[in-house]
C-alpha cells in the first residue's frame, strides 16, 4: 500500500486537491494523509486588523482573531475527514505548526506521492502561480509531486513530455510505478525539436523499447518550434482532462527544456494537472 499526501491550507481550504487525492487513493488502494500546514507565522489577518476602534492593539483583539483562524483550520480538517469517510478511505491527518515549507519537505521524505493545488502559496499576499512556495517545493521535494488545477475532473489521457534526458525518462518510470491504475488510459509521448531538425523521436529506438514495457499502446508526436508554445497549444487542443507527466528541477542541472519555465508556462497556459518527478 502506497502513501499519498495531500497538502492543505486550513485558512483557504481547497476541495479540488482533496478530490484529486481521493480519486487517486481509491484507484490505487492507497493510504491518504492530509497534511495541514499551520505555520505559526501565517495568519488570515494583517497587522492593521489588530487595531481596534480606539486605535489600540489589545489582547482581546488578538485572541478574537486567533480564535477565528483556529475555527477555520478545525473546520478544514473536519471537511477533509468527512470527504475521506464518505469515500471509504484509510486516512490520517498531520497538523504541522512549524515553518510550512520545511515541514512539508520533511513529510515528502516519507511519502510516495504529494498532491497540491497549483496555486497554493501559504501566504496572505497574492502571487502569480506557481508561487515561491511551489517553486521551493518542486526544487527540493523528496517524492514526485502532482499539481492539480482549481476544479476536479476525471483524468482522460496521459501525455509524457520527452526530451531524451534522464529526468524525462525517470518521470515515466515513477508515474508507472505509482499510478498503475491509469495504464488503461490513452497515452501520448510528445517531443519538441528545432526547425532545422528532422521529425525522428530523440533516442527513438531506446525510448520506444522502454515505453513498450510501460505503456505499450502509447502514440508518439514530434513537434517543431519553441517547446513552451508548441506544447501549450497541443495540450489545449486535446479534449478532456489531460494529465501531463514531466521531469524537472534536478539538483545537478536542469533538463534542456523541462525546466521551471516549462512548469510555469503549463500552469499559466493550461488547466492540466502536472505530475513532476525528479531525476536525482
Amino acid at each position: 500500500m502506497k502513501k499519498i499526501i495531500v497538502v492543505l491550507d486550513g485558512l483557504r481550504f481547497r476541495q479540488n486537491a482533496v478530490d484529486y487525492a481521493i480519486a487517486i487513493t481509491k484507484s490505487e488502494k492507497s493510504h491518504l494523509v492530509g497534511i495541514f500546514l499551520e505555520d505559526f507565522s501565517y495568519r488570515s489577518y494583517g497587522l492593521y486588523e489588530l487595531v481596534d476602534e480606539t486605535g489600540a492593539v489589545t489582547d482581546k483583539r488578538i485572541a478574537t482573531l486567533s480564535e477565528h483562524d483556529k475555527n477555520l483550520r478545525d473546520s478544514a480538517v473536519a471537511r477533509f475527514e468527512e470527504s475521506c469517510q464518505r469515500a471509504g478511505l484509510n486516512y490520517s491527518v498531520h497538523r504541522n505548526t512549524n515553518i510550512a515549507i520545511e515541514e512539508l519537505l520533511h513529510e515528502s521524505i516519507y511519502a510516495d506521492l504529494l498532491v497540491i493545488d497549483s496555486h497554493e502559496s501559504f501566504t496572505r499576499s497574492q502571487e502569480e502561480a506557481p508561487s515561491r512556495f511551489i517553486r521551493h517545493l518542486l526544487a527540493d521535494a523528496a517524492c514526485p509531486v502532482l499539481m492539480v488545477p482549481n476544479s476536479y475532473q476525471p483524468i482522460g489521457k496521459i501525455v509524457f513530455l520527452f526530451d531524451s534526458t534522464p529526468a524525462s525518462v525517470q518521470a515515466v518510470r515513477m508515474f508507472d510505478y505509482l499510478l498503475p491504475g491509469m495504464k488503461h488510459l490513452p497515452a501520448e509521448v510528445i517531443a519538441v525539436k528545432s526547425a532545422h531538425e528532422d521529425f525522428h523521436l530523440p533516442d527513438g529506438k531506446l525510448m520506444k523499447e522502454f515505453m513498450k514495457r510501460h505503456f505499450p499502446d502509447a502514440h508518439y508526436n514530434v513537434l517543431k518550434g519553441i517547446p513552451e508554445d508548441e506544447i501549450v497549444q497541443q495540450i489545449n487542443e486535446m479534449r478532456g482532462n489531460v494529465l501531463i507527466v514531466l521531469g524537472a528541477y534536478t539538483r545537478s542541472g536542469l533538463s534542456r527544456w523541462l525546466n521551471p519555465s516549462m512548469a510555469d508556462t503549463l500552469v499559466e497556459g493550461t488547466s492540466a494537472p502536472l505530475f513532476i518527478a525528479h531525476s536525482k
